[in-house]
């Protein structure tokens, strides 16, 4: 078996029973400048205290997979360099050669896996990219819903990807796809989008009870949970869609592919919004970690 280091928070709350949910790495190494990503993630942590569950930021640290970060561990993340961004392909690689690395939804999903913890908050999934009929850009975040079963809290998929396309595939590989408390699915700093969502469902119990119900029947894989973001933070879609279509125009124009789409389009949404996009996704963040908190609460309920 490989080798889980457990911060002492997720041992505590292992030892109780108490509800744990799991945080990706990638928003502080990738997602915006040091000291604010720390201070952010800092923020995400403790919304999950404060909403009755334990928080388990997961990442790879030196070739060390890490299930719950401690308060040092977090701030030398936080100012690490070069730290890999890994995935299902490459997570094993990065702590088989000793590297750090951050993970990506479906990184966390996998360590969420093997760490016995069934929910996890995070902003948005990866999905298919604009223009995927022939860069076949697809994020394997949607491959890990499909086969690992964790309860993704998110606020829809990335707003920059083709949304269409990503319900499909999720559909296609039998992935309950289901809105918190509205009919539309969201779309990220958007809380409607012109997308009916395949299920709706009103209350963390009812989620929870899926959930559980799943894996009851046997089935693989996990469900994404659509949370939309509160009214308070959103930026209307559209007002978004032609900053959108600039960003991609422009990353078309420089010839960014791969990897390096997804951060090259956040970055310059955030310069064509004045920061907006970052406040938003801050909020959208948090509120998706309380939401996954009391899902986490329920689902102790039922394991019970």
């Amino acid at each position: 078996m490989i080798d889980i280091r457990y911060s002492a928070e997720v041992r505590a709350a292992q030892a109780a029973g108490s509800a744990i949910v799991a945080l990706e790495s990638t928003i502080i190494t990738h997602g915006m400048p040091y000291p604010q990503n720390v201070e952010v993630a800092a923020q995400v942590e403790q919304d999950i205290r404060d909403a009755g569950a334990t928080p388990a930021t997961i990442a790879v640290l030196d070739g060390v997979l890490h299930v719950g970060l401690e308060p040092e561990q977090l701030q030398a993340l936080g100012q690490a360099k070069n730290v890999a961004k890994v995935s299902r392909a490459d997570i094993p690689a990065c702590i088989a050669i000793g590297r750090t690395g951050a993970t990506t939804v479906a990184a966390t999903m996998i360590a969420a896996r093997l760490a016995g913890i069934q929910v996890f908050a995070t902003g948005g999934i990866g999905g298919v990219h604009k223009g995927a009929e022939t860069s076949f850009d697809i994020s394997a975040d949607l491959m890990e819903l499909a086969q690992t079963a964790v309860t993704v809290v998110a606020a829809g998929a990335k707003a920059i990807l083709d949304i269409p396309k990503t319900l499909e595939i999720l559909e296609t590989q039998g992935v309950p796809v289901i809105a918190y408390g509205q009919d539309s699915f969201p779309a990220f700093w958007s809380a409607q989008s012109d997308l009916s969502a395949p299920l709706r469902m009103d209350s963390a119990a009812e989620i929870a009870r899926a959930h559980f119900t799943r894996g009851a029947m046997g089935l693989p894989g996990g469900q994404l949970i659509a949370n939309p973001i509160p009214a308070e933070a959103e930026i209307a879609a559209e007002t978004l869609a032609p900053v959108i279509a600039q960003a991609q125009s422009e990353a078309d124009a420089q010839g960014v592919t791969g990897k390096a789409v997804t951060p090259f389009l956040l970055q310059r949404i955030f310069e064509l919004t004045e920061g907006r996009s970052l406040t938003a996704n801050i909020a959208l963040v948090r509120n998706n970690a309380r939401l996954a908190s009391e899902i986490a609460k329920d689902l102790v309920t039922l394991n019970a």
